[in-house]
């Protein structure tokens, strides 16, 4: 089995298992190797170090790293830090979005619609999500009905694994 660091030209960066060099080639030879984030099939392989566990805690925290430069009420992070919290970070993003995306019902372009069947009592209450305008959310906002606007991430489209 082999892993690999993989970045998309966005800089959106993930991991990769393949059984082979060959096979992740191959893939990416037939642009079936996509970004999660944005679907993009044009993917480099990244730089990769032996990760080594030093301790067996898996909560995140952040501490002062010798490698962080403060300036504010900034932490810059720099080389593998700032590497690992990217991917904690967008990791806990992508957990959360599965869970919204689970628990409300995908209505599609009649989004605007249903949410105002929902907000006047002519359907029954529930979480939903959807696609609309900019100028349709506005108007939904101005009726009192509380939306929040998602950028739909392709994959969110197909079950994560």
């Amino acid at each position: 089995m082999k892993v690999y660091n993989l970045a998309c030209p966005s800089d959106h960066r993930f991991e990769g298992w393949f059984a082979s060099e060959a096979d992740c080639l191959a893939q990416q030879d037939k642009g079936i190797l996509a970004c999660p984030i944005c679907d993009s099939t044009v993917i480099t392989r990244m730089p990769s170090a032996p990760h080594i566990a030093k301790s067996s805690t898996t909560e995140l925290s952040i501490a002062q790293p010798e490698s962080a430069h403060l300036s504010g009420d900034v932490v810059a992070l720099t080389g593998q830090d700032h590497f690992q919290l990217e991917a904690q970070v967008q990791s806990a993003f992508l957990k959360s979005m599965r869970e919204l995306m689970g628990r409300s019902e995908d209505v599609g372009n009649a989004f605007a619609e249903e949410a105002r069947k929902i907000h006047y009592k002519e359907a029954p209450e529930r979480s939903i999500r959807g696609q609309t305008t900019i100028d349709e959310a506005e108007s939904l906002r101005d009726e009192g009905i509380e939306v929040l606007a998602v950028p739909m991430i392709p994959a969110f489209k197909n079950t994560l694994q």
